[in-house]
């Protein structure tokens, strides 16, 4: 079977309310107006694009990464923004979304083409890019993953044992009250341990008739607390918009390349296929377990899945940090904006898990 035909399978299986393929994608609206941290954003996600690219081209003896999605510098109050803007809203409805990176085999990579197709019409390299062998969109994330996790970490081990302790002293101190009001809770609080903090709850209680039962109630409440904050998903994402799914399975349908998304943190890569993002959320029960959807308050509340990130794998376990510096960018009316650059940094690729994933040798 063909791969975009497994696409299309997987893609019959998924709820209409959350994405339908068949209809429309919905017209994005053109933006007015770019913010600092908005072009901040995209100077991000250009540096990690560049940061794959080169781990890609410097360490590999069997392929050729070349750049291919749109990577017009134009930002909403440019001259020239709007003609960009309609053009690339045609080409979405016409060929898809293009993948940020195209790899080659060395022996179908063209290098009258060169590294960079990103300024070519659709029409002039459509034979070209139906023979490369993935197609990845980069997403980047501004944190320091293992710090991120070790801090996680240790706030499940504090809560786990502040619960733990708080329980014991109810069971020891309190267990004649709550034989009088809330006997199920002590069944409950017996089982309470280190692994089922992790999906343990109650409902608490707030009794005030006497100092005895104003204690209870407020340990019963902070082990409540402490199984929030344990049970809190606390772990960074791979972050694919449900609104690009529509474009990116149009690109696969008009090319038939295996299309993956690589999250680019500032010490980590990781990697997920767009086959296995399909397949999570064509499964609903999977969902609040293996992935998340939400309104994603810092990319303009655009509903996104969220993927842990310990679930997809690790291209590099080690990314050095790029330096960075102030730029200044005036816009046509004369409007200031201040904006972060990023240069330099590099990847350590993985070439196993890089071939575990794309089923590619480096």
């Amino acid at each position: 079977m063909e791969y975009k035909d497994i696409i299309n399978n997987i893609c019959s299986n998924i709820h209409t309310g959350l994405i339908d393929f068949d209809e429309p994608r919905s017209k994005a609206l053109r933006p007015t107006q770019a913010s600092s941290e908005f072009i901040t954003n995209k100077q991000q996600g250009d540096w990690a694009e560049d940061v794959l690219f080169r781990a890609i081209n410097d360490n590999s003896e069997n392929i050729v990464a070349v750049r291919y999605g749109k990577s017009d510098d134009l930002v909403a109050g440019d001259a020239g923004f709007e003609e960009f803007f309609n053009e690339y809203q045609a080409e979405l409805d016409t060929i898809g979304k293009r993948p940020d990176i195209l790899l080659f085999q060395k022996e179908d990579f063209d290098e009258t083409l060169g590294y960079d197709i990103s300024s070519k019409p659709s029409n002039e390299i459509d034979d070209y890019v139906a023979k490369a062998i993935a197609g990845i969109e980069v997403r980047s994330s501004a944190f320091l993953i293992n710090k991120y996790t070790a801090e996680a970490n240790r706030v499940v081990r504090e809560n786990t044992e502040r619960a733990i302790e708080l329980k014991n002293i109810v069971l020891n101190e309190y267990v004649d009250l709550l034989e009088q009001k809330r006997p199920e809770l002590i069944a409950i609080l017996n089982q309470l341990d280190e692994v089922s903090v992790r999906t343990l709850d109650f409902r608490a209680a707030t009794w005030r008739s006497s100092q005895r039962l104003q204690e209870l109630s407020t340990m019963l409440s902070e082990i409540k607390k402490c199984l929030k904050a344990i049970q809190k998903r606390n772990s960074l994402s791979i972050t694919p918009k449900v609104e690009d799914l529509k474009v990116v399975h149009k690109w696969i349908m008009t090319y038939n390349v295996p299309h993956f998304y690589v999250q680019v943190f500032f010490d980590k890569v990781y990697g997920v296929s767009f086959q296995h993002i399909l397949e999570l959320v064509s499964n609903p029960d999977l969902e609040d377990d293996k992935y998340f959807i939400e309104q994603d308050t810092k990319n303009q509340n655009k509903t996104t899945i969220k993927i842990p990130s310990q679930d997809g794998t690790c291209l590099a376990e080690a990314v050095t940090e790029p330096n960075h510096h102030s730029v200044r960018k005036e816009l046509n009316k004369g409007r200031l904006l201040f904006y972060v650059k990023f240069d330099g940094g590099e990847a350590c690729l993985d070439a196993n898990n890089f071939e575990s994933l794309f089923g590619i040798k480096l």
